[in-house]
């Protein structure tokens, strides 16, 4: 069962206690839990949209897509990659900050359960539709509906946050982390769905990669990437991913009527690992 401990008011981050199907706060901000167990703690004042996030659409093909199990290999490397300080009694507090539909964070306490790591999981999303996606998947996680800019938790609440393909504000993530907590960045590389890219654009922009100079607050402590190929073996995986992805968007016409009319795809997985380390004022070990 989740468990709604370490999380704060959005309005006015006083802690919230469990009152039946409600969390509330000592003002008397009241937030109902919805029947298949999230939380919405997105205020309207807090929306930049009325529907924000992911469409009901787009977390359905990204749900389709990712069950088929090409980005399992995400998950295998941060199981590998997994620091070592969290192998004691207490359980390792960990948030998914842009959790989509839970694909990643369900996976992983697969993998955690394997190795008997005590985990208390969270994930985060602004988008409705995939918070309640992944609370009917994984009903031991804490799923939230709420944004990155303003977590809904106290300070130093947290030992890992996990940013996989999504939006990091890392003033908020620094505020969470306990002391020397980590972070993880998984991003596109460079050759990432490249195959594709060409198809649906007549040039390819140069990559640029994020966060190369570094981030405030943090220090790099290790990197790795991913690159591996793999197929998609039919027109309707093929429209699930691209429809999942921002190129639904941003691609021209004459680009996805090319796609349509593929019936096989071999295509390149190119993820790039960055694992950084939460550091204090004083830190002479920091970067």
């Amino acid at each position: 069962m989740p468990t709604f401990e370490h999380l704060s008011c959005p309005i006015d981050r006083l802690p919230l206690s469990l009152q039946e199907r409600s969390l509330v706060c000592a003002h008397g901000h009241s937030f109902d839990i919805a029947k298949s167990g999230y939380i919405n703690l997105l205020p309207v004042q807090n929306k930049r949209s009325k529907d924000p996030g992911d469409s009901k659409d787009m977390v359905s093909y990204r749900q389709f897509f990712l069950n088929l199990g090409h980005y399992f290999p995400v998950v295998k490397n941060i199981i590998d990659q997994w620091p070592d300080d969290f192998t004691g009694s207490a359980a390792c507090r960990i948030l998914d900050a842009g959790c989509g539909e839970g694909y990643y964070l369900h996976h992983l306490a697969d993998e955690f359960k394997k190795q008997e790591l005590k985990t208390h999981r969270l994930g985060l999303d602004i988008s409705k539709w995939a918070v309640a996606a992944a609370s009917k998947r994984d009903k031991e996680t804490t799923w939230i509906v709420g944004s990155n800019a303003s977590l809904p938790m106290p300070d130093a609440c947290l030992d890992v946050v996990l940013c996989l393909f999504g939006f990091p504000v890392f003033s908020e993530f620094h505020r969470t982390l306990s002391e020397r907590g980590y972070l993880l960045l998984v991003e596109s590389g460079e050759d990432h769905l490249i195959e594709l890219r060409q198809i649906l654009y007549p040039s390819i922009h140069p990559f640029k990669e994020t966060h190369s100079s570094g981030v405030d607050g943090f220090k790099l402590v290790k990197e790795s990437s991913l690159h591996y190929p793999f197929t998609l073996n039919s027109q309707d995986e093929i429209q699930h991913l691209l429809c999942m992805t921002p190129h639904i968007h941003k691609a021209s016409y004459e680009g996805k009527e090319a796609v349509k009319k593929l019936s096989t795809l071999n295509l390149t997985a190119n993820i790039n690992f960055r694992w950084y380390q939460k550091t204090i004022v004083g830190d002479h070990n920091a970067e």
